[in-house]
């Protein structure tokens, strides 16, 4: 009998050993995958970019799926989805101003990979350009959301000044698409906007006039199916290069191959996406890329 509960308990210790490395990519080879690229400012990205937030626990579903992500995703294990990343040809990632990201980066670097950071920030961009030298910076969206509906954009504006000071590229991020086409049309010195494709920040007023009468739980996190429309036309009359982000709606979307397909029918061929990424279970950098190289093939 203890022979036989030692042989399971190897059995699965195996399994789980097995399960863990398929989630980081390892013992897999990119099997000729590799997304294509565009120019942004003087640099060539990929039309897919690494998102941040469940690195750092920014699930938008509830506490306990943040837990679960900041728990699995140690500094090891964002190193090793940045490496895996950069097998398919995914050069990019969407870095935050903070030092947990910082010294990951570093980490990352250290051991030989390479990345072209466009930061998400509302902090000093100088401290940014010290801690990563990145090629682009762009005002967070969900600040950018708030200072716009307090009356406060020229906030939004000076930071971008700021920024444009440093010698890295500027943009702004916004998840309302009134907002970044207020931007464009007052002609603001930005090379690039982020999007996001689900209004996630609308007012409680704005709620009530989408909603009526009705309330929902997690009224921040509710993804209207009518909202990406309105986000991918901005997107695409601006000259500007534009990053749109949340596509899978914080991973609600089930058929993702369609998503991406809507995604990249909908903006323009100078535009990329930012995807969040958590293989805990499955291959998800191997899987997006796949799906994501693929389509611009076909296209």
């Amino acid at each position: 009998m203890a022979e036989t509960r030692r042989g399971f308990l190897h059995a699965a210790a195996a399994a789980a050993g097995a399960a863990a490395a398929v989630a980081a990519g390892e013992g897999q080879t990119p099997a000729g995958i590799q997304v294509p690229k565009v120019k942004f400012g003087k640099a060539e990205i990929s039309r897919i970019v690494v998102g941040a937030n469940q690195f750092y626990g920014y699930s938008h579903f509830n506490r306990t799926y943040d837990t679960v992500m900041k728990d699995w995703y140690t500094p090891e294990r964002v190193c090793e989805v940045l490496r895996h990343a950069a097998e398919f040809g995914i050069n990019a990632f969407q870095a935050l101003a903070m030092p947990r990201c910082y010294s990951d980066c570093e980490r990352f670097e250290a051991a030989g990979g390479r990345m072209q950071y466009v930061v998400q920030a509302a902090t000093d961009p100088v401290e940014i350009v010290k801690a990563l030298k990145p090629l682009a910076i762009y005002h967070a969206g969900e600040v950018t959301d708030r200072l716009f509906q307090t009356g406060r954009s020229d906030e939004v504006r000076e930071y971008c000044k700021r920024v444009r000071q440093t010698g890295a590229m500027v943009g702004v991020g916004s998840h309302n698409p009134e907002f970044l086409a207020a931007v464009e049309e007052q002609g603001w010195d930005v090379d690039f906007y982020a999007g996001c494709v689900y209004n996630r920040t609308r007012t409680a007023d704005e709620w009530s006039s989408v909603l009526g009468k009705e309330t929902a739980e997690g009224m921040s996190d509710t993804y209207l199916r009518s909202d990406p429309p309105r986000m991918y036309a901005v997107l695409k009359r601006t000259s500007k290069p534009c990053f749109a982000f949340k596509v899978l709606a914080a991973g609600r979307v089930t058929n993702v191959q369609q998503a991406f397909r809507t995604a990249f029918n909908s903006i323009k061929p100078t535009d990329c996406l930012f995807v969040g990424m958590f293989p805990r279970i499955k291959d998800e950098v191997k899987e997006n890329a796949g799906i994501v190289a693929g389509i611009l093939k076909s296209s």
